[in-house]
């Protein structure tokens, strides 16, 4: 099973790189983990369906072949990372290829998340979209650190 965080948003400060670089690395052979950036639409005067619908024709490439869709979105399930290690062990029971969708500044086109197979939300705050690749990418290490009773994970 593969991992993948199609993030809309390009031109990222060199931290979220290496940070994401680091917990990619750290990710076990049998669970990849990728971030592919997804080239947001120029505002100018268009509306927000008009940028979510362009960004959704180009995350639909980049997600294709992923048999399941996790949107990110504020209005989203908030789970603990111990929750998070529950299903990403259920998903690795199917085997089938997640895709995490990570909206521009309009968020998502509302096709996606109907069309998503969960949807979640990293926190209650409002975080950046650098800082949201780089939680979840720190939060996906996490929660196969969990899974493997690494002591990266401390509850108590």
């Amino acid at each position: 099973m593969k991992l993948l965080i199609a993030a809309v948003g390009h031109k990222m400060p060199d931290w979220v790189a290496t940070g994401c670089g680091e917990y990619i690395k750290r990710m076990p052979r049998e669970l990849p983990l990728s971030v592919v950036e997804i080239k947001p639409e120029p505002r100018g005067s268009k509306t927000r369906e008009q940028l979510t619908a362009a960004e959704k024709a180009r995350i639909a490439p980049a997600i294709a072949g992923c048999g399941r869709i996790v949107a990110l979105d504020e209005r989203g399930r908030d789970l603990t990372t111990q929750q998070l290690a529950q299903r990403l062990e259920t998903w690795m029971q199917d085997g089938r290829d997640t895709a995490f969708l990570i909206g521009g500044a309009d968020g998502l086109d509302p096709e996606l998340k109907e069309r998503a197979d969960d949807m979640i939300r990293l926190s209650s705050l409002t975080l950046p979209h650098a800082m949201a690749r780089l939680v979840l990418c720190e939060q996906l290490y996490r929660a196969v650190s969990v899974l493997k009773n690494h002591p990266y994970h401390r509850e108590g």
